[in-house]
């Protein structure tokens, strides 16, 4: 039996979830968590196999989730799911060590499929995120200058690209005003970058609006 724990910010998502997992043969939902830090708090008393993790999240994103997991075990097995296309995420938490990373919109037997094949020690790569992956292999030269951007900041960048206020931000993110300034100096000083107007430009013209 593959046990399964569920890590989303939203009630409904968790449900749906569930409700496709009873329906599979040989697995079993043990658990769920409403964000980065419940899950935390749980993995280590809570038996679990696969870990269906949300990217965007409140308090602690499915990014730094991620990389405190595998901090402590290399081995465990995190499958992403997101709603957001792989172009923005996939890669970065492919390196991390996800065992992959599908879209919110994916079918139902897929996300049976991934949940079977990361419990198998394999990783789980469409189409999509093989061309990407392939990419980053081969052309590190042409990788755009978000890519060196944390998963948090890269989320900064984003709201900062949509015209939100550094109050608003903070709000958005359930983060304090200081820590968001921190995090867009940061983003100015990596990406090279003067002030909010050239970050916006390069959103836009990267196409990182949602």
């Amino acid at each position: 039996m593959i046990r399964v724990f569920i890590v989303d910010d939203h009630a409904v998502v968790r449900q749906g979830l569930r409700r496709i997992l009873e329906e599979a043969e040989g697995i079993e939902v043990v658990g769920e968590a409403g964000n980065g830090a419940e899950a935390l708090s749980r993995i280590h008393s809570l038996g679990w196999d696969v870990m269906l993790l949300d990217i965007s999240m409140p308090e602690m994103s499915g990014g730094d989730t991620l990389n405190q997991i595998m901090a402590h075990n290399k081995e465990a097995k995190v499958l992403i799911l997101s709603m957001y296309e792989e172009d923005q995420y996939a890669v970065r938490l492919m390196k991390a060590g996800a065992s992959g990373y599908l879209t919110k919109d994916v079918a139902p037997e897929q996300l049976v499929g991934a949940i079977r094949n990361a419990y198998l020690g394999k990783k789980h790569i469409n189409r999509t995120l093989a061309e990407l992956l392939l990419q980053e292999c081969c052309n590190d030269s042409s990788k755009p200058l978000h890519a060196i951007l944390s998963d948090r900041e890269f989320e900064v960048l984003k709201q900062i690209g949509s015209g939100n206020k550094v109050s608003d931000i903070a709000r958005n993110l359930s983060l304090s005003v200081k820590t968001v300034s921190t995090y867009r100096a940061h983003i100015l000083a990596k990406m090279k970058l003067k002030n909010n107007a050239e970050l916006t430009y390069y959103v836009i013209q990267n196409g990182l609006l949602n």
